[in-house]
C-alpha cells in the first residue's frame, strides 16, 4: 500500500465550513459557492503533482455533491495531478449515491490517464466494495495496486 503524506505547508483546505453556505477551494483550486450538508468534512492535499482528497463523515445522499464537486474540480485543474488518492479511513458509512460519485470520477480519470486511487476502506464501507465487486474495478486501474 503506498499512502501520500504531505509535509506541512502543502495542505489545502477544501473550505467546508458546515452551514455557511460557501465552500473556498484554495491553492490552484477554483472557488465554488456551494451549501454544504454538514455530514462530511473534505481536505484538500497538494503534493507535488499527487493530490490527497481525505474524507471524515457520511457520504450519503446529503453529501455525495459535495464530494462530487471536489473530484470534479480536482479533475479539471491544468495541469492535471499525476494522481488522486482518495482516504476512506474517516468514513464510517458510504451510500450508493457515494459510490457513484467515485465511480464517475475513476471514469474521467482514466480518460484523462491519471491514477485515482482510494485507501483506508475498512468495517462496512469496505464490505460494500467487495460485495459489489468495485475493489477489483479500483485496483484494475492501478496497475493492480491493492485498494486499501
Amino acid at each position: 500500500m503506498q499512502t501520500l503524506d504531505c509535509p506541512e505547508g502543502h495542505r489545502h483546505d477544501s473550505g467546508l465550513r458546515g452551514q455557511t453556505g460557501e465552500r473556498v477551494w484554495e491553492g490552484s483550486l477554483r472557488r465554488i459557492p456551494l451549501a454544504s450538508s454538514g455530514s462530511i468534512s473534505i481536505t484538500v492535499d497538494h503534493c507535488g503533482s499527487d493530490v490527497l482528497v481525505r474524507l471524515n463523515g457520511r457520504i450519503d445522499v446529503d453529501s455525495s455533491p459535495d464530494l462530487r464537486d471536489c473530484l470534479l474540480a480536482i479533475l479539471s485543474e491544468e495541469p492535471l495531478p499525476g494522481a488522486i488518492i482518495v482516504d476512506l479511513a474517516g468514513v464510517p458509512y458510504i451510500e450508493t449515491s457515494g459510490i457513484a460519485t467515485l465511480i464517475e470520477a475513476l471514469r474521467i480519470a482514466r480518460r484523462h490517464q491519471t491514477i485515482f486511487r482510494l485507501q483506508g476502506l475498512s468495517g462496512s464501507a469496505l464490505r460494500l466494495f467487495e460485495v459489489t465487486g468495485l475493489v477489483a474495478l479500483f485496483e484494475a486501474s492501478n496497475n493492480g495496486q491493492k485498494v486499501s
